[in-house]
């Protein structure tokens, strides 16, 4: 069985170290992770039972697959400290923001290169990754795909600009709901609501609308169509969705996602 190391220990790494364990993907044994702390190791450890070291390349000497689980920062030494050390046909998945695969292959040599955006909501197994794929095989493209599937949803995306655009959707898109949220919570209290049952209400609606988007849309119905069968004619809700329609919600959002689009594209442009 193949072997997976990540450098890098963070939530995002923990979350795709539970997802592949979890799917059976890889044995524990065959799991390392490396990182600057050694109490954040001895934590991982105590928790899966994987392999652990504050030594990157003494990873990458046992490692088919390995995982690029570090801030955007930290790239460019990390990227020098393991140059040459590689297993041959190594996979590298890099899921840092605004890291060309260009810059990975220029440090790594010829290696499989994917490029990963995946969001937070792998935390509870309910992500969504966008994928470019550099240089992988066909099998090195479905076991990062295998990978992310571990801890929610993929999709593959045909160039690398694309990604600034996943980044811009649903990257970042968590926190747009978890702003809605907190907005829709604000406005119930104002209403008379008490905070905790504003939270309640506006949770479990977060919860039940994208349950039934999901479900709608595995017969071919989109948001668009959930929309028009909530909105009586001169109910409520059509009264809701007016106000929202001539504030230019629809800009708003569009504009708002541009924007994080391009300063993606800045970051890579920068690096």
């Amino acid at each position: 069985m193949k072997t997976i190391g990540f450098i890098g220990g963070g939530n995002m790494a923990q979350a795709l170290l539970e997802g592949v364990l979890s799917a059976g993907l890889f044995e524990t044994d065959n799991v390392w992770v490396s990182d600057v702390r050694a109490e954040r190791l001895d934590e991982l450890k105590a928790q899966h039972g994987v392999r652990v070291t504050t030594d990157n390349v003494e990873l990458t000497k046992h490692v088919d697959v390995l995982m690029l689980s570090i801030k955007p920062q930290m790239m460019a030494d990390v990227l020098d400290g393991i140059a040459g050390t590689l297993i041959e046909g190594v996979l590298v998945i890099s899921i840092a923001a605004g890291i060309t695969t260009a810059a990975i292959k220029e440090k790594l040599g010829a290696v499989q290169i994917v490029r990963v955006m995946p969001n937070t909501p792998a935390l509870v197994k309910a992500g969504a990754s966008g994928l470019y794929n550099a240089s992988a095989s066909e099998e090195g493209l479905k076991t990062a795909l295998s990978i992310c599937t571990s801890v929610g949803r993929a999709v593959v995306v045909e160039s690398e600009d694309l990604i600034d655009a996943v980044t811009a959707v649903s990257g970042s898109g968590p926190a747009y709901f978890f702003l809605l949220m907190e907005e829709m919570i604000k406005a119930g209290v104002e209403l008379g609501l008490t905070e905790d049952t504003a939270k309640t209400l506006v949770l479990q609606t977060a919860k039940g609308a994208a349950l039934l988007a999901e479900s709608a849309q595995e017969r071919g119905e989109d948001p668009a169509v959930l929309r028009q069968k909530v909105t009586s004619p001169g109910g409520t809700t059509e009264a809701a969705l007016k106000v929202m329609d001539e504030s230019g919600l629809g800009e708003i959002i569009l504009q708002a996602l541009t924007t994080a689009r391009n300063r993606g594209q800045e970051l890579s442009k920068g690096q």
